[in-house]
């Protein structure tokens, strides 16, 4: 993420009770680039026209002031009426962002491929909309702009953006068909930020494309993404999917780790980045992984939310595995209890410690169950052409056995039905 040279923030939380928490805010806030150089914090009922109340937006103003603060960033989601109070106390020059306002940015910034930024701009300006209408005298800019009013601007753009996602071709999906031609299987990593998603992705994959960097792995995957999927407890770790060669229980699989969701954000936020959605909705298995020290109301609202958007988007529910992560946190009743929170929402879910390698085999034991296989025993005359066979096989199959007689080679063989139909066509024409 660029930092934005020299630009500071002030967060602003607000919560019915004590403790007000900011710890996520000043977390966004930073990742987006700002200094935050304060925080101001209320416990009370939220005011519907400014959300903290006069006095308390009073003070927040007096804050970014004194601070020469850029944004003042509010944790929570902000009414195009309560925006629009606040922008209005604040010193010129000072901008104001709710919490996905916010991710918005990050987005923005972060965003390479050309899909994902008018992704992002068209998600920007469906929210801008109503609070341009909230700060507008609609009527009066009709009567005094014979061109139309900025409201016209923003629903044109809209309606642009619409065309040019709809007409843009998704060179993924290309690469998908290629990779499953090629015998690869292809699983997608999807969970909210910080639940060990780009850790567990360096755990699964291949020692040769764990060490090597995007860059390199992009040469022989046009579908890797030009980050390093890299382990740390920043927000946004990974905004564009990334990708990486792994094997498992002897398939070539391809694992993707798809950007993380944000606690609190709305499904239609989440959904207008459907290019990474995608992914899941392609994928043979989808696992979710959940932060399982989150306390259970949280952990089950969290699953729940993922999976309502995974059905949103087409993925298959019996494709999902759902990884409990962080269980080295937890003691055997705290582990009872996130269980018995998720359990009619993801059935059998595989606690997991991706840092102490706890219970990989098990993971990796519930996606080869969920992938597409099929087996077949060839037998081939052995002959020209016989190697060939066998060669693509073990590049593309899990080879069971392979034995040479003096006219025959046996052959046995599983993996996706695709490979294996081929394999079975080869055989036929070389015996025919």
């Amino acid at each position: 993420m660029r930092r934005r040279t020299g630009s500071t923030a002030i967060i602003a939380a607000r919560a019915d009770e004590r403790p007000v928490d900011t710890e996520e805010i000043r977390a966004l806030t930073e990742a987006a680039g700002y200094e935050v150089r304060g925080a101001v914090t209320q416990a009370r009922a939220e005011d519907p026209g400014t959300c903290f109340g006069v006095g308390k937006v009073a003070d927040l103003a007096a804050r970014a002031g004194e601070a020469d603060a850029d944004l003042v960033a509010v944790d929570g989601e902000l009414t195009p009426r309560q925006t629009a109070a606040i922008r209005e106390a604040l010193p010129d020059g000072t901008a104001v962002f709710d919490r996905y306002r916010l991710v918005l940015a990050i987005f923005a910034d972060r965003a390479g491929a050309r899909r994902a930024q008018l992704q992002t701009e068209l998600a920007r300006l469906r929210y801008d909309l109503p609070r341009l209408k909230a700060r507008s005298d609609v009527q009066g800019l009709n009567r005094r702009a014979e061109k139309g009013t900025p409201l016209d601007g923003v629903k044109n753009r809209i309606a642009d953006l619409e065309r040019k996602l709809a007409d843009l071709p998704h060179p993924a999906e290309q690469h998908r068909a290629e990779r499953r031609e090629q015998g690869f299987d292809l699983v997608t990593l999807a969970g909210y930020t910080n639940a060990g998603k780009s850790a567990l992705l360096r755990r699964l994959a291949d020692d040769m494309a764990a060490e090597g960097t995007a860059e390199s792995d992009s040469e022989q995957h046009p579908d890797a993404a030009t980050v390093t999927a890299a382990v740390g407890d920043r927000l946004f770790e990974t905004l564009e999917t990334t990708t990486r060669r792994a094997t498992v229980d002897g398939r070539r699989v391809l694992c993707t780790d798809t950007v993380g969701f944000v606690a609190d954000l709305p499904h239609w936020l989440v959904e207008s980045f459907s290019e990474t959605l995608s992914d899941a909705a392609a994928a043979d298995a989808v696992v979710l992984v959940a932060d399982a020290s989150d306390p259970p109301p949280e952990l089950r609202e969290k699953v729940g939310v993922a999976l309502d958007v995974f059905d949103g988007q087409g993925v298959d529910g019996s494709a999902v595995v759902t990884a409990l992560n962080k269980v080295d946190l937890l003691d055997d009743a705290a582990l009872a209890e996130r269980r018995e929170a998720v359990a009619d929402l993801a059935p059998e879910p595989v606690p997991v410690s991706v840092r102490e390698g706890t219970n990989l085999d098990r993971l990796r034991a519930a996606v080869v169950d969920r992938l597409p296989t099929e087996r077949a025993e060839l037998l081939l005359p052995n002959r020209d052409g016989a190697m060939g066979i066998v060669s693509r096989a073990h590049d593309r199959a899990v080879v069971e056995s392979v034995e040479y007689g003096t006219e025959t080679v046996a052959l046995s063989v599983r993996g996706r039905p695709a490979v294996v139909d081929r394999l079975r066509a080869d055989a036929d024409a070389l015996d025919g």
